[in-house]
């Protein structure tokens, strides 16, 4: 039977770019993995193998470490903006492109202050340590005409050890977990969010300030929701960001159930009041869910977060 092309697209992954800004002594850090994926009028390099509308992806590559001199590091967002615009106008058969940014952060490392034994102690200001360990994300989608940003972060490790409970839900003759009325809660947080920035005529939102309020929102949801599942949860954490954040319509999550099991220690003639844990890594129950913006129809793709 004849074939035809489908989707198909190409690039340079995981450019690893490491960006200092200098300020005098005092010395700044973005941390970034980009990788460039294009589409376009490609059909004759998959037919034939001619390589006339291809850009290397060498070239690509290099685009992106000479950006990061040029235009700087101002968010991963920004920068995702100026490489999109940059390959949609500067070649003609390239008609998408999509940046997709993972930003890994560092904070400073205080120092002992002016009353330590070491020379020179109260003048450091180039020392990093990496921070928490959740990596920071961004995808960039742009057709010469529309935008696409969809911002989030992953392996954001939260813990509430109680107001958590589980009970009520279907029992069948395969079930055999108890019902929990205080137990541990505890996920891995993936979340994808979906600004409503989509045209240069638009004012665009403020990147850094969006995803440090956005963060700052999700864990305060999941702080202070006394939870009966993690569903509940999640959607709180959602609502939370949407209802705080104009420039933000939808939000995807991907939360597994870091099971914490308690310990029988009745064995040992000892009473186990809700205090000794087995954390678990698998299996574990993964629940994911969307959160919209009243009116808005989704855009975020499910194979953006789940397995």
């Amino acid at each position: 039977m004849p074939t035809i092309l489908g989707q198909n697209q190409y690039g340079k992954a995981e450019n690893r770019v490491v960006k200092i800004t200098r300020d005098g002594d005092t010395h700044h850090i973005k941390d970034l993995n980009v990788s460039v994926a294009l589409s376009g009028d490609m059909e004759d390099v998959h037919y034939s193998g001619s390589n006339a509308n291809v850009l290397p992806t060498d070239t690509t590559k290099n685009t992106v470490f000479a950006f990061a001199k040029e235009h700087g590091i101002e968010s991963a967002e920004q920068f995702g903006i100026h490489l999109a615009r940059h390959f949609v106008t500067s070649q003609e058969p390239i008609k998408i492109a999509r940046i997709r940014i993972e930003e890994y952060a560092w904070d400073r490392i205080a120092t002992s202050g002016g009353n330590s034994q070491f020379i020179g102690a109260d003048e450091v200001k180039h020392s990093f340590v990496r921070k928490n360990q959740e990596t920071r994300t961004t995808q960039i989608t742009y057709d010469g005409e529309s935008w696409q940003v969809i911002s989030g972060l992953k392996d954001l490790t939260v813990m509430n050890s109680t107001n958590s409970e589980f009970w009520g839900y279907v029992k069948d003759r395969y079930t055999t977990l108890k019902e929990a009325y205080d137990r541990i809660l505890c996920t891995d947080v993936s979340a994808r969010w979906r600004y409503n920035w989509t045209s240069d005529e638009q004012r665009m939102p403020n990147w850094e300030k969006s995803y440090e309020q956005a963060r700052k929102h999700m864990l305060h949801a999941f702080a202070e929701t006394y939870s009966l599942s993690l569903q509940q949860t999640l959607y709180q954490m959602g609502s939370r960001i949407i209802n705080s954040r104009s420039e933000i319509d939808e939000i995807r999550f991907s939360l597994p159930n870091n099971h914490n099991f308690l310990v029988d220690l009745e064995p040992f003639g000892l009473k186990n009041d809700n205090e000794v844990y087995f954390a678990a890594d698998r299996p574990y129950g993964l629940i994911e869910g969307t959160v919209l913006r009243d009116g808005v129809e989704p855009q975020i793709p499910v194979d953006l977060t789940n397995l």
